[in-house]
């Protein structure tokens, strides 16, 4: 017990310890700085080299303008420590009592500091850049990489480059930085993406552009051509990445899944001609049986997606005859659930489908494509109302591929289930957990269907409306759409005013936009702007209207001012960026 004491001890010291410096973090956050002061003091005397014990004392004197005893205490610590960012701290404390000549003169010998030892660039331009004092920063760092040509502060200069307003310099910096360095490429992009999409200026993207082909024709190397696809991609300019990605090809024939996930990219945003481009290069260009599948699987599905009912025969057709081709074994698989869906969903056999999909079980799969097969077999079951079969099946693929996406889809399909059955406590547990989901994709859903459950079981506490909702729901699920339309329109004479009906028009705006009934979508989204502009979903209505004018009606004038709302007032828009860039767009901006 006496060897145990010691530390009993020790152990309350601490935690009586950062409850205190915890206290007195509180006192400055709340602006008691007093207070705050009498705490930090009496923690620098506890620890005196603490320095963020000290540079908290020093924020508190000079928030309550005791420059002297600042100044004191700076110059102490500087005569005891002498580190040169205390030089820094020293000028600071001058220029906020206006004194510019003499802040001027210790951020000078700051800079002295660094060009008699480079190594003090990093405490001192630390300290200029907590400071906001970007010119001092962004001189400290040059003066160390002029003395020290093996230091590397590129891409700190590029972010100062930024801060200042020298686009120009910002980004030649970051490309010198990412020609160097490639293994930093990808940290760079996300900080030029974060310029094109929530910072940069109007030429930012031209500049961009400018310094990239410039590059790329200078050099000769492959290194710009992927960055030039990279650009082009995040401008959803998939044609001109797909000439980067051949040129890319050409020079290193070994592999094309990056074309191939180029055309996804393109699929999933719309760009039908150009996906068609990129797949059917790819089929002209490789006989590897993987990607080979994965490019059909993508093309088929685009066909399946823009289908009409005369076209059916035809897709049903070309999938036997691919799988034909390629035979039935684990390597199809991605065929053979499609061929599964297309049969139970679109031809309305769902026994069929169950039977590829039983047929495919039997194959020596893996856990995914395992998951995969059950996942389909489910989304039949469900199609056919079996309900309680088609959970059992969600929770295997949960239980089998614990925390994994795959296992994050299938409790997605499992809490919408619940919600058809018009079991909404219990599906509403379950969006709840998976607005947090790791996918950005089934977070989104799931904060839809519980913002859905959550406001219309307020609104009405017997879920009337929100049970002949989700019956529409599951109408559309089943493909089944003209019943769907029916259905939603029903609820907007049965509930007219009432919280439901925002939420139906968004719905009914999506199927006709769906079967290309443009003018259709744009009443019941012009409904929603009139109506309930104080709702949830006003973003969608003014955006997905922008959207149908500028893209399927060639209408830019009236899309124009609708993006500008989003802009202007809904700022917390998942839309927001989106409808800045095309408002640039349509209004003239440069390459935005």
């Amino acid at each position: 017990m006496k060897k145990l004491f010691p530390y009993i001890a020790l152990f309350f010291s601490l935690v009586c310890f950062s409850q205190n410096e915890q206290l007195a973090q509180y006192y400055f956050d709340k602006g008691d700085f007093e207070k705050a002061k009498i705490s930090f003091e009496e923690l620098l005397n506890n620890q005196p080299s603490n320095s963020q014990y000290f540079q908290r004392t020093i924020d508190c004197y000079q928030q309550l303008q005791q420059f002297d005893v600042a100044e004191k205490a700076i110059q102490t610590r500087l005569n005891t420590y002498k580190q040169g960012n205390l030089l820094v701290e020293l000028g600071y404390n001058f220029q906020l009592q206006k004194n510019e000549a003499s802040a001027k003169k210790y951020y000078e010998e700051a800079i002295d500091r660094i060009k008699k030892n480079p190594n003090e660039v990093y405490g001192i331009s630390n300290s200029f850049e907590r400071k906001v004092l970007l010119e001092y920063a962004l001189k400290s760092y040059q003066t160390a990489t002029t003395l020290q040509p093996n230091y590397n502060f590129n891409y700190q200069m590029a972010l100062l480059y930024g801060q200042l307003g020298n686009t120009e310099m910002m980004i030649s910096t970051f490309l010198d930085e990412a020609y160097a360095n490639p293994q930093n490429s990808i940290q760079i992009q996300n900080q030029l993406a974060r310029f094109m999409f929530e910072e940069g200026d109007e030429n930012f993207n031209e500049i961009l552009r400018k310094a990239l082909i410039v590059r790329a024709q200078k050099n000769q190397d492959v290194f710009w051509n992927h960055y030039l696809s990279w650009y082009y991609v995040q401008q959803k300019e998939f044609g001109k990445a797909f000439i980067q990605e051949k040129a890319i090809f050409k020079r290193n024939p070994e592999s094309l899944s990056s074309i191939v996930n180029l055309g996804q990219l393109a699929i999933e945003e719309d760009d039908t001609e150009a996906a068609k481009e990129i797949l059917g290069f790819v089929l002209e260009n490789t006989k590897d049986l993987e990607l080979l599948i994965q490019a059909n699987s993508y093309l088929i599905e685009m066909k399946i997606e823009k289908a009409q009912q005369k076209d059916f025969a035809t897709i049903n057709t070309e999938l036997a005859s691919l799988l034909t081709e390629y035979e039935i074994s684990p390597f199809t698989l991605s065929l053979q659930l499609i061929q599964a869906h297309f049969v139970a969903f679109n031809l309305r056999k769902p026994e069929e489908g169950k039977a590829i999909v039983k047929k495919a079980l039997e194959l020596q799969l893996n856990d995914y494509e395992a998951a995969q097969a059950k996942m389909e077999l489910a989304d039949i079951l469900l199609y056919e109302e079996k309900f309680n079969q088609a959970l059992l099946y969600y929770s295997q693929v949960e239980e089998n591929l614990k925390n994994d996406g795959v296992a994050h889809e299938a409790s997605l399909k499992a809490a919408k289930t619940s919600y058809f059955q018009g079991d909404f406590v219990w599906a509403l547990k379950q969006f709840k957990e998976l607005k947090s989901a790791s996918t950005q994709l089934i977070a989104n859903d799931a904060l839809e269907y519980f913002l859905l459950i959550n406001d219309n079981t307020v609104a009405d506490s017997t879920q009337t409306a929100l049970k002949q909702f989700a019956k529409g729901d599951y109408l559309l699920y089943q493909n089944r759409n003209q019943e769907a339309i029916a259905q939603f329109q029903s609820i907007l004479k049965s509930f007219k005013g009432q919280e439901i009906e925002a939420v139906t028009l968004l719905r009914l705006g999506k199927i006709y936009e769906k079967q290309g009934e443009y003018n259709l979508a744009l009443s019941q989204y012009q409904n929603i702007i009139d109506h309930h502009a104080d709702g949830i979903y006003i973003d969608e209505g003014l955006f997905f209207s922008a959207e149908i004018e500028n893209n399927k009606l060639q209408q830019p004038d009236k899309a124009k001012p609708l993006y500008e709302k989003i802009i202007f007032n809904h700022q917390d828009s998942i839309y927001f960026v989106e409808a800045r860039k095309k408002f640039r767009q349509l209004r003239g901006d440069k390459e935005l």
